[in-house]
């Protein structure tokens, strides 16, 4: 009779997260992804030294609450654009995710993006993946100092230029550009610099994949989005099963074997560390690696392209399957009337906003025969050109302006806080307070802005 173990085993609860050694790969989807890594950092890195009339193409100005784009200039009361704006990306979202799965994740994402960069600084530095396998594992040694310190190097510096680049949106970048040799940065520019420099060199530099897998909620809910016609990357199982391997030239069918040559090419390539074999996964983020990688074997061993491919779970099953359908129409129509409606306010708005403040500390003053009331005027110009103008009032008989007399230049995307004063002859008008309209005017007389407003009549004027 066999006596108990003394020794219990030691099952641990957490496994570290084993470090996923991407391939580099050639192919279609491949060259995508590159032209769209360097499409969206050239946006990003170069938009924001370009001017437009003197202005910053893009800047986002909190202080001044403007936000500068490409010539137009949003203001707070621009607000409902911003939210069109805002619905319109979701929307484009839905569409595309509905038409084809992850495509934002595999090509525009910039958590994509910028690990692309940094594995490409790593392959630089480091080698293949082989090379980069046996380097981690070897010992430490002066070569091995000599690549890892480069590629921090490498690492750090790009991280710093995109946090300085980011700030740059917000805060004029030029002038930032100046200020910062002289150490002259706020305290609250010199935090965002570090903190958006280290979330890129944490993110795209170590945490990679894991961002993607476990942080990203949009892995969560894709599912939502799909349906039996939506394109996704699919391991065809019909075709590649049973796999095996077996010489290029053997009669893999007389073997009974199927297409995949079970060289585990799609999972080396795979920037999230998975099999698509095992079917479609949440960790997938459409980078299409996997069909680039398996087409090229397929390639070499004579058989035909698409054992891994674009496809619908439909198509895959050998239903009827159908890309353009109703819900893609949808949201196609939803996106072109948001669009439309952008265009549509931001075309027809004011390019002059205005707002009558009263003056609290003095409802109305008597001056000889005049009641006068004291207002606060406040004019923004949302156009790039200089506005002159003029003030009336209207509303009650005899409401004239005291201040200000003749024309008023406001300068481009600027604002003036100017005093405003309306006088009524006394007993004009009965007691209370009294609707009245400012009146600002072109100097052809068009009528920029109406602003309603109150003038206090009292019941005892002294």
């Amino acid at each position: 009779m066999s006596q108990p173990s003394d020794q219990s085993e030691v099952i641990p609860l957490y496994v570290k997260q084993p470090k996923v050694y991407p391939r580099e790969t050639q192919g279609r989807f491949s060259r995508l992804r590159v032209i769209a890594a360097w499409v969206l950092l050239g946006l990003f890195y170069v938009l924001p030294w370009v001017n437009l009339g003197g202005q910053q193409i893009v800047l986002f100005d909190l202080p001044g609450r403007q936000f500068h784009f490409f010539g137009l200039t949003l203001w707070p009361q621009d607000l409902f654009v911003l939210a069109l704006l805002l619905a319109m990306a979701a929307f484009t979202l839905f569409f595309f995710t509905a038409l084809a799965g992850r495509l934002w994740c595999g090509y525009a994402c910039p958590q994509t993006v910028w690990t692309e960069v940094f594995l490409w600084m790593e392959r630089v530095t480091e080698g293949s993946r082989n090379q980069r396998m046996k380097l981690d594992k070897g010992p430490w040694n002066r070569d091995k100092v000599i690549r890892k310190s480069t590629k921090q190097f490498l690492w750090i510096t790009f991280a710093l230029w995109t946090g300085f680049t980011f700030v740059g949106f917000f805060v004029p970048i030029r002038d930032l550009a100046v200020r910062i040799p002289a150490f002259e940065l706020g305290g609250w520019e010199t935090f965002w610099l570090i903190f958006y420099a280290f979330a890129t060199y944490g993110n795209a530099g170590f945490l990679r994949e894991q961002v993607c897998k476990y942080m990203c909620p949009y892995a969560r809910f894709q599912s939502a989005m799909f349906d039996d016609n939506s394109l996704v990357i699919s391991y065809d199982v019909a075709r590649g099963e049973p796999r095996g391997g077996r010489r290029k030239d053997a009669d893999y069918k007389a073997m009974g074997l199927g297409d995949c040559i079970d060289c585990t090419a799609c999972v080396q390539v795979c920037p999230t560390g998975i099999d698509i074999r095992d079917g479609l996964q949440i960790e997938c983020i459409a980078c299409a690696a996997c069909i680039d990688v398996c087409d090229e074997i397929m390639d070499k061993m004579n058989y035909p392209r698409g054992l891994i491919r674009y496809t619908t779970e439909n198509a895959m099953q050998g239903k009827p399957s159908r890309i353009l359908r109703p819900r893609i129409f949808i949201y196609f129509f939803v996106l072109l009337a948001l669009l439309s409606l952008v265009i549509t306010v931001l075309t027809g708005r004011d390019p002059l906003i205005g707002d009558v403040l009263r003056d609290r500390t003095a409802l109305y003053r008597v001056v000889d025969t005049e009641l006068e009331n004291s207002y606060r005027l406040k004019l923004s110009n949302r156009s790039e050109q200089t506005i002159q103008a003029s003030v009336s009032a209207t509303g009650l008989d005899g409401l004239e302006v005291v201040e200000p007399q003749g024309l008023l230049e406001i300068g481009g995307v600027a604002s003036v806080d100017i005093a405003l004063t309306l006088s009524l002859p006394l007993q004009a008008a009965d007691p209370g307070m009294l609707p009245v309209e400012v009146v600002v005017r072109g100097p052809d007389d068009e009528v920029l802005q109406t602003i309603e407003t109150r003038f206090f009549v009292p019941a005892n004027p002294d």
